[in-house]
């Protein structure tokens, strides 16, 4: 009677390779690969390591048993470049295919990690003084958020940066902000000036009506209290706009 063959299937992404020589460790060229990888990490930093080199590096603790390449690939592919993989909602993220919660897991707290970084650089720091800085945190918060999200940044009588809070978030096009409650807000943290930060999920800084009619509200609720508002700056994909700057303030 012949022998019936074993129908092959398809690898999992969280299975280990079927050639890994050893159960539960790495074929050799796998372990190289990695390996080759740290150092030149540590040689060169994240500038030396094209964006799927450095995601790969992010994968393999998630990862530990198999050739994450492809997926890093994958979702390069999905999302566009590294920050918008890091970025990236958890539940767009677990759609696909090969991510799991540990995955999500290890990015969430990559992404966590760059803001609370780029937070450290600005917060209890006069603003004039650091404004390149407190672009960079804004942009680093808030420029891949695929809604729109209003800001408040609440400043003390030298202009240092008391509190930066989240007033409000929305859908793709839309944020309701409640100018009496911002007002409300800024003198409960004993603040003396306001710089309001949103985004627009579309990449386009450009304000809308609303933007401008909303900034002006929010304006006159400060002014009735004595306070300052000093800027309201929209975050885009790669570039913010100043109501300062475009005299829209």
């Amino acid at each position: 009677m012949p022998q019936r063959t074993r129908r092959q299937l398809p690898l999992a992404f969280d299975e280990a390779p079927a050639a890994a020589p050893v159960a539960g460790k790495l074929p050799s060229y796998l372990s190289d690969h990695r390996q080759r990888l740290r150092e030149r990490f540590l040689r060169g930093g994240a500038e030396a390591m094209p964006d799927y080199e450095l995601l790969e590096l992010v994968l393999f603790r998630a990862i530990p048993r198999q050739d994450v390449k492809p997926l890093a690939r994958k979702l390069l592919e999905s999302f566009g470049d590294f920050n918008r993989v890091v970025t990236a909602p958890a539940a767009r993220l677990s759609e696909m295919k090969g991510v799991g919660p540990a995955v999500v897991t290890e990015l969430k707290i990559i992404e966590a990690a760059a803001q609370r970084l780029a937070r450290a650089r600005v917060l209890r720091r006069q603003v004039v003084s650091s404004w390149a800085a407190l672009l960079d945190y804004c942009h680093t918060a808030m420029a891949h958020r695929e809604t729109e999200q209003f800001h408040v940044l609440f400043l003390d009588r030298k202009n240092v940066l008391i509190a930066d809070e989240t007033q409000a978030r929305g859908t793709v096009d839309h944020v309701p902000v409640y100018p009496r409650e911002v007002a409300k807000r800024a003198l409960e943290l004993n603040a003396s000036a306001l710089i309001l930060v949103h985004n627009h999920p579309s990449g386009d800084p450009t304000p809308s009506s609303q933007d401008i009619e909303m900034t002006h509200q929010i304006r006159a609720a400060c002014e009735a209290l004595g306070l300052t508002l000093h800027d309201h700056l929209i975050i885009g994909k790669s570039t913010e706009l100043s109501f300062r700057s475009e005299g829209l303030l």
